[in-house]
């Protein structure tokens, strides 16, 4: 039996058993430092590989620096992804480098070409790669390793297609009975050998065609795999304990609670820092147009008018008129707006969930200005503007022509000077902060003391100190 040639894009991995039971359910929680630094470095990836290109095509040679920087991207990604959702393969926090670690469960190695085809760097990336790329997007999804524009090749890993779904059925499998089936590694590992073979094609690292064959498992022909430490540790020493997964989720909690608070914080803070009308008040406005006699908004409750008053501060409603008849702003107590209004075809502002409401009716009985159940209100031609004494209470704000005639087009704005939202704002970043630092510490220390690995025997730790 004939041994396959070795291929010089050498991907290696080991099953790094004993493995958690539940840790794979928040590495994605984990491995987001890496996603961060590899981020950047995917941005970069491009255009190292064009600058590549145009070398070879001069030189027929290809930068060693830049050799070193696209092999190590590929390098660091398939250890995070190794860890993560392409395999599953270890519990071992990969480490923040380009270079080899030849005692981690995944290695990566892309012999240095001395020469390479100038003409073949001109089809081989894109045409040569095509019936690959097909194999590629079936096993990642969807053509996770993006080909990018402009001559180049950027990769996304992201593992989805048919090595998302085993590396999955593998994580349930592990989740019940603490083993990862080894017939779902050798295939993973097959297909995730082929992807990274690819990589370094497309990306120019090699003229050789990669090969159309699955070389399943972790060792490739002619080599052994890698030979991590072993996991077995003096008890509290090192590994995944319950106390790491606990402070590992809890942490994870952290870090997207303190997404919400710091988004909203900076919202808050920009609005109040860019959003304020040359009077000091934050507004939001809406064109009001409307066939019949009034237009309202849906009541508002105010309880507790101090705390309400020292959020919103001073109130107010504008109405500018569209077609230059008197407009007309009143507001007044929800019922008695809605006695005046009884009979009357007026329409109802609501939120884009529910939309406008139209009571059907006729004309109202007396012009707005008769009414006498307003508490404040202002009429005339041009922009009107209502200064609101907010009281305990449920209120509604209208909007009518001043004569009480049909049919209402204007421009409406609401707004207040809102004095706390400044504070609101740096609150919530103060929190989304401490939350967001709290929730990296318990993440880091957990990755960090189980993935520490045990010298010589000693005296086992105190089975206290989990975390």
């Amino acid at each position: 039996m004939t041994t396959p040639k070795t291929y010089p894009v050498r991907v290696e991995a080991t099953l790094d058993e004993p493995l958690s039971r539940w840790l794979w359910l928040v590495k994605w929680i984990l491995a987001i430092p890496h996603y961060v630094v590899l981020a950047f470095l995917w941005f970069a990836y491009p255009f190292v590989t064009i600058a590549a290109f145009f070398a070879i095509l001069v030189t027929g040679r290809y930068p060693r620096p830049l050799f070193e920087f696209t092999s190590g991207v590929l390098r660091w990604s398939w250890r995070v992804q190794y860890y993560s959702y392409a395999a599953l393969g270890t519990d071992r926090y990969p480490p923040f480098t380009f270079a080899d670690v030849p005692d981690y469960p995944a290695r990566l190695e892309i012999a240095y070409p001395e020469r390479l085809s100038r003409g073949l760097v001109l089809v081989k990336w894109w045409l040569l790669a095509i019936p690959h790329l097909v194999i590629v997007g079936l096993f990642v999804g969807g053509g996770s390793w993006l080909a990018s524009r402009s001559g180049s090749d950027d990769f996304n890993w992201a593992a989805g297609g048919l090595v998302g779904v085993l590396v999955l059925v593998a994580g349930v499998v592990l989740l019940f009975t603490g083993r990862y089936p080894r017939p779902i590694f050798d295939f993973v590992l097959g297909m995730d050998r082929w992807v990274l073979r690819v990589a370094a094609y497309v990306s120019l690292m090699t003229d050789e065609y990669p090969p159309f064959r699955l070389d399943m498992g972790g060792a490739e022909a002619g080599h052994e795999p890698p030979h991590p430490h072993p996991q077995a540790h003096p008890a509290g020493s090192a590994g995944w304990t319950g106390g790491r997964i606990a402070a590992a989720v809890t942490g994870a909690v952290l870090v997207l609670g303190s997404m919400g608070l710091l988004t909203g914080g900076g919202a808050l803070l920009w609005a109040d820092r860019t959003q304020r009308d040359a009077d000091g008040y934050l507004t939001a406005s809406t064109d009001v147009v409307a066939s019949g006699y009034a237009v309202t908004t849906d009541p508002v409750q105010v309880h507790g008018i101090s705390g309400f008053t020292a959020f919103v501060g001073d109130a107010r409603v504008r109405a500018t008129s569209t077609d230059g008849r008197p407009v007309f702003v009143g507001i007044g107590r929800s019922d008695a707006v809605a006695a005046y209004l009884a009979g009357t075809e007026y329409t109802t502002l609501a939120d884009r969930r529910t939309g406008d409401r139209t009571h059907p009716g006729g004309a109202p009985a007396v012009p707005p200005g008769d009414a006498g159940v307003w508490v404040a209100s202002t009429s005339g031609p041009g922009a009107q503007a209502l200064a609101w004494p907010v009281l305990d209470g449920q209120w509604t704000a209208v909007v009518m022509n001043a004569d009480g005639s049909r049919g209402i087009s204007a421009r409406a704005e609401a707004g207040a000077t809102a004095p706390a939202v400044g504070w609101v704002a740096l609150g919530l970043l103060i929190t989304g902060i401490a939350m967001l630092a709290g929730g990296a510490a318990l993440i880091g220390i957990a990755a960090h003391r189980a993935s520490r690995h045990p010298g010589a025997p000693t005296t086992p730790e105190p089975s206290t100190a989990d975390i």
